[in-house]
């Protein structure tokens, strides 16, 4: 399993959370150029593992922490160089996982609550027009959605008592009521809004490996109130939605989808 998080604090939460050693420098982590390089918690291998880690189950599954950057085309290029380099190496990743705090929609995420996205939506890849906004597929263009595996959804949901719901990937993060109304209008059941979640998606959708998105609410999507912001409320809630997901994926067989 591959985690990719836009920064080392998310990165240090995730691994709190899995029973991970300090990383280090974060440094080691993120080079000068920006490439991502591999934390690896205590306990796990370099990539791949035995053949019932690569179904999706078993201690001896690999596991990498990646802090990849912020938005969603440095997320992109790390986790494609991640996973293409697992599998030059002739282990690849069975489950690209990307985490994070990131701002709820009210009344469905409230701050400190933990969200499983269903969706990972593009929300503003597309045009401006006289009549609104248009999704890039409305052009002719691409995708603007993934959809995680929904058993594996619905197990972590139960295991940790997250919600679930779309999560939007943006490029500029949301600070008016006009624009989080909006993207409600147009995306009703969003929970959830960050910036790594679809570049994430679409590196592990070009290698053929399923995606989830998790993301710790650390304030409301709206008007930008640095003062209401509850980060370590939300990184301690995403180390504890990570203490609970080793279980779950032990149970998890990626080719029952």
């Amino acid at each position: 399993m591959l985690v990719a998080t836009a920064v080392p604090v998310e990165r240090d939460a995730v691994a709190a959370g899995l029973g991970a050693l300090p990383p280090g420098p974060d440094e080691a982590v993120l080079g000068a150029a920006g490439r991502a390089h591999p934390f690896r918690p205590s306990g796990t291998t370099a990539h791949g593992g035995s053949d019932s880690a690569a179904r999706g189950g078993g201690r001896g599954c690999s596991l990498d922490v990646i802090a990849v950057g912020v938005g969603p085309a440095p997320a992109a290029a790390s986790a494609a160089s991640a996973l293409t380099a697992a599998a030059l190496e002739g282990a690849p990743y069975d489950l690209v996982v990307c985490a994070g705090i990131g701002g709820g929609f009210l009344p469905g995420a409230p701050v400190g609550s933990l969200v499983v996205a269903d969706e990972v939506v593009a929300a503003d890849l597309g045009a401006e027009t006289a009549e609104g906004f248009v999704p890039v597929t409305e052009l002719g263009f691409g995708t603007v959605r993934h959809e995680p595996p929904a058993d594996l959804v619905r197990r972590l949901a139960e295991a940790t008592g997250a919600r679930t719901g779309a999560v939007l990937t943006v490029s500029t993060v949301t600070g008016t009521a006009a624009r989080a109304a909006a993207l409600q209008e147009r995306h009703p059941t969003a929970l959830a809004e960050a910036m790594e979640g679809f570049g994430v998606a679409e590196a592990a959708a070009a290698h053929g490996v399923p995606v989830l998105e998790i993301r710790a609410i650390s304030n409301p999507v709206g008007p930008r109130d640095r003062a209401a912001w509850r980060i370590a409320d939300a990184l301690a809630a995403l180390t504890e939605g990570f203490g609970k997901l080793t279980p779950v994926l032990e149970g998890w067989n990626r080719h029952d989808r």
